[in-house]
């Protein structure tokens, strides 16, 4: 089942189910355009045969990033390195989807000292990195739209065969979404109906900017696993909506910075899929091929939910931070499962830093052309993720003139 091809409802045709999902990269170079070493990253993806790329989150605002050297598409300006970074994503046949996003309140103070936010609400506790944030004017929610819909053709242009809109992790999109982030009275708030219109309206306008043959894609929280936030009826009613806007694979996952439930998640032989039981629960209201990140780790997992009907499409991450080829290695029988675990730490609070930042050094040696280190320290791997995102935040800072 693994191996079966997939066509998508605007025609394009996955070579296979497994695919590799969003992860964090923070690659850029100081005016937050792509670099080499992007390319070099993707290319060693693409050889390991997973039939969809989806990048890291590329930002469409450079006041609304998630951290220093986040990739920016805000024009055209760094149209050749997008194309080399699309086209070394493509060496091996597989789809490459760039992941658009807006940061929203979640955007750190070094790049905003007040983030915008559906509502003003108390700023996302953690390491007190954020500023409160201040309701988004509805001109400002249109241009966030016009945003996206740029940042797709740009995209569309550079050779990326699709864009996957991010309306989950407690970023922009996911915000507007949750009653607990959500607090307008407009057209933009109250009802499921109002706190979706900007993602629809973001799908409607990417659709206008691209051509029938892009894909669009939208990755979704389940919920957002906390009192008073997005949840399972929330849920089902916006894959409802979805169903008639003509996206080609919607990607389940869940939790945000406060509630990281996808971070922080351990997979086990008996806890795999996270967010399956939600799967389930919507497979019947939508037509929309469906693809599911978060615990993969089994070959006897993944042809279950294949087999059911739930899934189509397989997303994986962490395997793939340090074992680039196991999807190759899974399709050719050398390999049943992956043996990623959870990097914990004796400080429960800083698990999900830990394992994203142990992945993430992972990643970040695939860059520079070095072999993922099973054996690398995690406290070595926070050190060094502190560290980067400080004193990029401190010199970015110097060089505007802000400090």
């Amino acid at each position: 089942m693994l191996e079966t091809s997939l066509r998508l409802p605007n025609g394009t045709v996955l070579q296979h189910r497994l695919a590799k999902a969003a992860m964090e990269e923070a690659l850029s170079d100081p005016h937050e355009d792509p670099t080499p070493e992007l390319a070099r990253l993707y290319r060693r993806w693409a050889e390991g045969g997973a039939a969809l790329l989806i990048t890291g989150h590329v930002m469409v605002d450079r006041s609304a990033r998630a951290r220093p050297r986040d990739v920016v598409v805000e024009d055209d300006r760094a149209l050749p390195m997008l194309e080399a970074w699309a086209t070394a994503a493509r060496v091996n046949g597989a789809e490459v989807w760039m992941q658009l996003n807006h940061a929203g309140r979640q955007t750190p103070r070094f790049v905003a000292r007040e983030p915008v936010a559906p509502s003003a609400v108390p700023a996302v506790k953690m390491f007190a990195s954020f500023g409160r944030p201040r309701a988004l004017r509805e001109e400002e929610i249109e241009e966030i739209i016009a945003r996206f819909g740029r940042a797709a053709e740009i995209a569309e242009r550079a050779g990326f065969t699709g864009v996957q809109i991010h309306a989950a992790h407690g970023y922009l999109l996911s915000q507007f979404l949750s009653p607990r982030t959500n607090l307008r009275e407009d057209q933009w708030g109250g009802s499921i109906e109002n706190r979706a219109r900007i993602l629809i309206r973001v799908i409607r306008t990417i659709r206008a900017s691209v051509k029938s043959t892009t894909a669009v894609g939208v990755k979704l929280n389940s919920a957002d696993f906390q009192r008073g936030g997005f949840d399972k009826e929330d849920f089902a009613a916006v894959v409802r909506m979805l169903d008639g806007e003509g996206i080609d694979l919607l990607e389940i996952s869940g939790g945000n910075y406060e509630s990281p439930t996808l971070f922080a998640g351990t997979s086990t032989a008996s806890r795999e899929a996270y967010f399956l039981e939600f799967a389930r629960a919507v497979r019947d209201l939508t037509s929309v091929p469906i693809m599911l990140t978060g615990g993969f780790r089994s070959r006897k997992v993944m042809e279950g939910a294949l087999t059911e009907g739930v899934v189509d499409v397989i997303g994986m991450a962490r395997p793939l931070a340090i074992d680039p080829d196991f999807p190759r290695r899974l399709l050719d029988g050398s390999v049943d499962r992956s043996e990623v675990t959870m990097k914990a730490v004796f400080l429960k609070s800083f698990n999900a830093l830990a394992d994203g930042a142990w992945s993430w050094m992972q990643i970040r040696r695939m860059a520079h052309g070095d072999a993922p280190d099973p054996k690398l320290s995690t406290w070595l791997s926070i050190a060094y993720y502190l560290f980067f995102d400080l004193f990029l935040s401190r010199t970015r800072i110097m060089r505007l003139g802000l400090a």
